[in-house]
């Protein structure tokens, strides 16, 4: 499975993204989709995630108020939206697919990642 993130770029503090994440090369509506972040010189955190069907999400606590992840199967696509942006959502953001199975904010539970879209708020 090939993951392809777009949609990151400069924006101003207090204004909203929307991340996109094509899928290609796999039964995209048989894995559950997740997204992850790295700020500079910090690790890979969680941010949310969705279950193949739709379904169910589940969200890293700090966030769950301003973010939403979406996905539409009949597309191959997932989607991260992103409200009230500030400067410490600067970083570099990743799509990543896992099996079927219990929603995980765990990196060694997804198997496929996509090269990251760099989003950046000015304050």
């Amino acid at each position: 499975v090939q993951l392809q993130a777009s949609g990151g770029g400069l924006v101003q503090s207090g204004d909203s993204l929307r991340l996109s994440c094509a899928a290609s090369g796999g039964s995209f509506s048989s894995l559950n989709m997740g997204w992850f972040r790295q700020a500079p010189g910090k690790g890979r955190e969680f941010v949310g995630a969705i279950t193949w069907s739709g379904g169910s999400t589940g969200y890293a606590h700090s966030l769950k108020d301003r973010v939403a992840v979406s996905r539409d199967n009949a597309e191959n696509m997932v989607f991260l939206q992103m409200s009230g942006l500030k400067s410490e959502d600067t970083g570099v953001y990743y799509c990543a697919a896992a099996p079927k199975g219990w929603l995980s904010d765990k990196e060694a539970s997804y198997t496929y990642w996509g090269q990251g879209t760099l989003v950046t708020v000015s304050s």
